[in-house]
């Protein structure tokens, strides 16, 4: 009788478990949204972008990186834009496209748990706003807004600087900055290479 009642009791045990085990796999799995997230940029561009040889290029700041969402259902970006601060100035870029060799114009893009890797070009609004690149500390915030949530979420920070050395050798306010580790280094070869083949479309 007490070998009949232990055994029960180490059923009823390891039911329990199971069920648990099951729950916490559902909500991981099912119910928990998680949250969107981006890997450090691994190259970040400034300058005029190469877009029509008809009209006046417009700058644009660039960037590669690879958003991924901490859920399994993952999430939808409705639109995303990045703010530019250099001492007291601050300027957003929010026209947003992404892509490789085809660019499309931001908007309704999925990232699943396993990420979403892409070059990603934000432009001026089309408001006559006018933006130099000019040497100094910059700050880079990058921002996501998700399909029904209407504050941005700030995905990433990255500092950099445009030095007179950088600006001088170039001939022209643009510069571009590749990941070494964990710092951004200036790389002049890149962000000529990028400029020539950059395409970006402008609304």
């Amino acid at each position: 009788m007490t070998d009949s009642a232990t055994v029960s009791s180490l059923a009823l045990v390891v039911s329990c478990l199971a069920l648990a085990v099951s729950a916490l796999t559902a909500w991981l799995t099912l119910l928990r949204k998680g949250e969107i997230h981006m890997t450090q940029p691994t190259m970040i561009y400034f300058g005029p972008d190469g877009g029509s040889k008809a009209e006046a290029p417009h700058e644009k700041v660039f960037l590669r990186t690879l958003l991924f969402s901490t859920g399994k259902r993952g999430h939808i970006i409705e639109n995303m834009f990045v703010r530019l601060h250099r001492g007291e100035t601050r300027q957003n870029f929010n026209i947003w496209t992404y892509g490789e060799n085809d660019l499309h114009r931001g908007s309704g893009l999925f990232v699943p748990d396993t990420g979403f890797a892409a070059n990603h070009h934000f432009l001026l609004p089309p408001d006559g706003t006018s933006f130099r690149f000019l040497t100094g500390q910059y700050v880079l915030d990058v921002f996501a807004t998700k399909i029904g949530v209407r504050k941005p979420r700030l995905l990433c920070t990255v500092k950099l600087e445009i030095t007179s050395e950088n600006y001088a050798a170039l001939g022209n306010p643009a510069t571009a900055y590749t990941l070494t580790g964990r710092r951004m280094r200036h790389a002049t070869s890149l962000m000529f290479a990028h400029r020539h083949r950059s395409k970006s479309l402008h609304f």
